[in-house]
């Protein structure tokens, strides 16, 4: 007899762990299943259900539900059994009661009838205090049934299985086996498009969570919405990435069954984990969301427990989690549970009072409300927002502290005194917010220059002495070497490591956040400077080039040349595709207030005629061409509305200087502009602002799109490679790898160009899927045996085709031309792919090969590079901090001319346009004095109010102006023609100059002459 690899095996396999017995090993044996419950059950100690108790009207085990009731609380159902037709009458009002409030507070706190009140679930004991309450916690009946006829529309559909607690469901399974050819892919299918939410099992709130299982991955949801449904993955994580790892004893998913399902593990996760949150409390449960926690979130969690359990207060933790990991939720079920934490050798718990360091209004919010829900004792939750809250809190023993991170230096202080007293701390300094004062007031505090938490934290830990009366739990997505060595773990080599991890690769691949690196094109500047001295000099030159660079970048020219750029690309690029359904929106990050406020302007002037407007972020007050601003007298509102007033449609673009680049939650956030040097943890911290999901707006990867005129790819990738621990590294490549690789495809003869046509004919017409299928499907006869392809050449076939679909999928968005063909192409393959069958030699292999093709990058200037922003990928490791004594270096520097200086500066910076600053300033007037010339230069420009048609038209007269020269100016006019970059940026200038007084009068004397 051959082994078993269907579905029903799965089904099976989980059965036997759950219970000790499973089905077809009792009809084998023909023993019935409540025989079976007698005499075979162990495993978890699951008790076997029975399809035909279920009731399809109320959803409940009816068997196991009367059996627990009559077993445990006899005396309850006396008060009510005198009643006519008393058992409906429970149902009804328990089905009633689900439906209001959801089954997580039926379950926690029971359900009353008339003077009756029936417990539903006997909770877990949180020590040995009390035996009593650990005996009724195994009163409790947790059972498991397969293929459950669920439907009271369609008797004969089923779903897999169905876990119930007390009779009461609590969880569905849909399970599939890939060795059947069908994974969770088809088993979220399912869920989606044959179970139909509005029968009672399936209804939102009458189950806790929904899982889709094969041997391989799980994912699950809490909420069926049919199409709409949103499943996340429940899986451990594998080499820093998604999927799970392979398992010695069984299935990579076992750990479901082994661990997660366990009665004690189940009932935990009911009581401390799963939550029902709505904005308001008297919100209907529809409107609410219905949280079940992740495997990393589980894991971390009582994970911190465990270790606390046996080791005690006075230990640190660094928790690094990416965002997109719900660190906020982490953080939240660490902080309430660690009120309730025993040790084995105590009757009392570890500590007395948990402090909750952060800056973010809606973590306070959660803990808040988080707390309320949970816990039976009122009143343990203070909010300190002074001094003085704080040191009567810790004195008064409030189990919950929370408080804000610059009240960080009183709280080890307030430690300290009360050595009498246990803490614990958590911190959460990755996200402290840049968008109100705090931190300002906290740099004010310490005297600090920059803008680190990190580092205002260690520095007040460096000066404390700390004491073991308290634990501490920094919670960050980018440590620094000094958090490493302060909360991380010292392994045996001596090496600093964090107590868990849940990885930004991680994240990216389980689609919690995005690829901010997936579209990263850097414009390189190119500019000239001319001496305005006769003198020449003698300057430090490394010193004098950085000087001359932020000389030119900071000047109002070069920024209006920049601005016109930016918004530009976001009217064509982001406004004009609808990108987010028309909601994108795009942040542009500057070097300092001044900067800012210039740009504001600029952007401003460039935005008009456009139905939505800009806003400007920055701190304090700056004088600026003698006139004293802040965002108040700029953007006509408070501060505090800033965020706010971002998410309506009236604003779409948001200028900042240090402001807004961490802690900001803006999904519809999509293209960023940066002019501003970005190393380190701020690269991270800042470009990631770009990486929240955003399911109801259909936020992909493609939507997101950096523009940077700062940083090199180099930069990028050295800043984001410690915090990444894995890798995405693809070759060099440029757009015309396009042309080359449609060139291979064509020519293997798997489809002609006529049935490309006739494809996309259909496609965008809106015809019906059999319409497609015969030219799919003809294609695909080809390319399985009408051509006899070698496996070699079927493999190199499909890589392309798959490379072709992911890299015009990427350069589609910014490529600054259409090309229809590819378009096409694209939609084809992309159909074609899928009916393309491989015979993997090795399997593994080709998977990493189809993957590696990448592109993450695409320059607009001149040359259009594609340099792919790979991360390392081994485990990163951070030096420790320079311990040497650092000071001032030697006045030895080399000095140079200014002449030299000047022009190294632009052989550097202006090896783009082959033209001596004499030539350019004769090139720019020459093209100038046509525009002036022109009949219609007066009528569509100089008195033409309409300041969008006015722009239009100049753009029209400049066109022809430099036609007219390209006999004599070939090299100027192939430039302007083919790179829409070096075009805008020449429009830009010639508009500048007719718009300068000083110059149109050159270009006037230059006509007379």
């Amino acid at each position: 007899m051959v082994t078993k690899t269907n579905e029903q095996a799965l089904e099976a396999c989980i059965e036997k762990a759950l219970t000790g017995t499973y089905r077809e090993q009792l009809k084998l044996d023909g023993v019935g299943v409540a025989e079976a419950n007698e005499q075979y059950r162990s495993g978890h100690l699951y008790w076997l259900g029975d399809s035909g108790d279920f009731d399809r009207e109320f959803a409940i085990d009816r068997r196991h539900f009367w059996n627990f009731l009559e077993a445990t609380q006899a005396e309850e159902l006396a008060k009510i059994k005198d009643r006519p037709n008393w058992q409906r009458l429970v149902l009804e009002r328990l089905s009633r009661k689900i439906e209001k409030d959801g089954i997580l507070k039926v379950l926690k706190g029971g359900l009353r009838i008339d003077d009756a009140h029936f417990t539903l679930l006997y909770s877990q004991p949180y020590n040995t205090i009390n035996p009593e309450v650990a005996k009724r916690f195994e009163q409790n009946i947790f059972s498991v049934t397969r293929q459950v006829h669920y439907s009271q529309a369609d008797p004969l559909k089923s779903i897999d299985m169905v876990i119930f607690i007390n009779g009461i469901a609590v969880a569905t399974f849909e399970l599939k086996n890939a060795w059947t050819g069908q994974s969770t892919y088809h088993a979220m299918k399912q869920y989606r498009e044959d179970r139909d939410p509005n029968e009672p099992l399936l209804q939102f709130g009458r189950c806790l969570v929904h899982f889709a299982v094969d041997t391989d991955d799980i994912y699950m949801t809490t909420r069926l919405d049919g199409k709409k449904t949103n499943f996340l993955p429940f899986n451990k994580g594998y080499n820093h990435g998604k999927g799970n790892p392979p398992n010695p004893t069984g299935h990579k998913t076992s750990y479901l069954w082994q661990e997660i399902l366990t009665r004690q593990s189940l009932a935990n996760i009911i009581e401390h984990f799963a939550k029902l949150v709505g904005e308001k409390e008297s919100d209907p449960l529809k409107k609410k969301t219905l949280y079940f926690p992740r495997y990393h979130q589980l894991e971390v969690v009582r994970k911190l427990l465990t270790d606390v359990r046996q080791r005690g207060v006075g230990q640190t933790y660094l928790i690094q989690h990416s965002a997109g990991s719900g660190k906020s939720n982490s953080i939240t079920w660490t902080a309430y549970q660690l009120i309730e934490v025993y040790t084995k050798e105590e009757n009392k718990p570890v500590f007395d009072s948990v402090v909750v360091v952060t800056d973010r209004r809606v973590l306070d919010k959660q803990l808040k409300n988080n707390i309320k829900q949970f816990s039976e004792v009122k009143n343990i939750v203070a909010h300190a927002t002074s001094s003085q809250e704080l040191k009567l809190a810790l004195e008064s023993g409030k189990k919950v502290i929370i408080t804000t991170i610059q009240k960080f230096p009183f709280i080890v202080d307030g430690i300290a005194d009360l050595s009498d007293k246990r803490f614990a701390v958590i911190i959460d300094e990755a996200h402290s917010s840049q968008s109100g004062s705090a931190a300002d007031n906290l740099n004010r505090t310490l005297g600090a220059d920059e803008d680190e938490v990190q580092d205002a934290i260690l520095e007040i830990m460096k000066k404390r002495k700390m004491r073991d009366n308290a634990s501490y739990f920094a919670f960050t997505a980018t440590p620094k070497n000094a958090t490493l060595e302060r909360f991380g773990e010292e392994t045996a080599e001596g090496k600093f490591v964090p107590f868990h991890l849940y990885s930004m690769k991680q994240a990216i691949e389980e689609g919690f956040i995005l690829d901010v690196l997936a579209n990263y094109t850097t414009y390189k500047s190119y500019y000239e400077i001319q001496k305005s001295i006769r003198e020449n000099p003698l300057f430090d030159s490394a010193k004098a080039q950085k000087k001359l660079r932020a000389y030119v970048e900071a000047h109002k020219e070069t920024i209006a040349v920049k601005a016109d750029i930016m918004v530009s690309h976001f009217l064509e690029q982001v406004v004009g595709p609808k990108k987010l359904k028309g909601q994108a929106k795009g942040m542009v990050v500057t070097r300092n207030i001044e900067t800012a406020i210039r740009y504001y302007f600029a952007v401003r002037d460039a935005l008009k005629g456009q139905p939505f407007k800009a806003m400007v972020a920055f701190s304090g007050k700056k004088k600026v061409d003698g006139i004293e601003y802040t965002e108040e007298t700029i953007n006509g509102f408070p501060s505090k509305d800033i965020e706010e007033k971002f998410d309506t449609d009236e604003y779409r673009l948001l200028v900042v200087a240090n402001k807004y680049l961490t802690g900001f939650d803006q999904p519809k956030l999509s293209a960023m502009y940066v002019d501003k040097k970005l190393q380190g943890v701020l690269a991270v911290q800042a470009l990631s602002r770009l990486n929240r999901c955003c399911h109801a707006l259909n936020k992909r990867t493609e939507d997101v799109f950096i523009l940077d005129f700062f940083n090199s790819t180099s930069d990028i990738k050295k800043a984001f490679d410690p915090f990444y621990t894995a890798t995405s590294l693809s070759k060099a490549t440029n757009i015309n790898v396009l042309h080359d690789v449609r060139e291979k495809l064509d020519g293997v003869g798997v489809y002609e160009w006529e049935e490309v046509e006739a494809f996309c004919t259909l496609y965008f017409s809106n015809a019906e899927a059999e319409q497609l299928s015969p030219i799919i499907d003809a294609c695909a006869a080809r390319f399985d045996h009408e051509l006899e392809l070698e496996d070699d050449e079927k493999a190199d076939f499909k890589i392309k085709a798959k490379q072709f679909v992911k890299i015009y999928a990427q350069l589609a968005c910014i490529m600054p031309f259409n090309n229809i063909e590819w378009e096409k192409l694209h939609w084809f393959l992309k159909f074609l792919i899928p009916k393309l069958k491989v015979k993997d030699k090795d399997k593994d292999a080709l998977d990493a090969l189809l993957e590696s093709v990448d592109l993450s990058t695409y320059g607009l200037e001149r040359v259009k590079l594609k340099e792919s922003i790979g991360l390392d990928a081994s485990d990163s490791e951070l030096d420790p901090q320079n311990p040497n004594v650092r000071g001032t270096h030697g006045g030895d520097e080399p000095k140079d001319p200014l002449d030299e200086i000047i022009k190294a500066f632009n052989e550097r910076w202006f090896a783009g346009w082959e033209a001596t600053p004499e030539e350019q300033r004769i090139k720019f007037i020459n093209i100038a004095q046509h525009v002036v010339n022109n009949p219609n230069y007066k009528t569509q420009v100089v008195d033409n109010q309409d300041e969008q048609n006015r722009r239009i038209a100049l753009e029209k007269l400049i066109n022809n102006a430099v036609s007219q020269e390209r006999k004599r100016e070939l090299d100027l006019y192939k430039r302007y023609a083919q790179d829409p970059e070096f075009k805008r940026a020449f429009d830009s200038s010639i508009m500048r100059i007719l718009a300068s007084q000083e110059m149109s009068k050159v270009v006037v004397e230059s006509t007379v002459l």
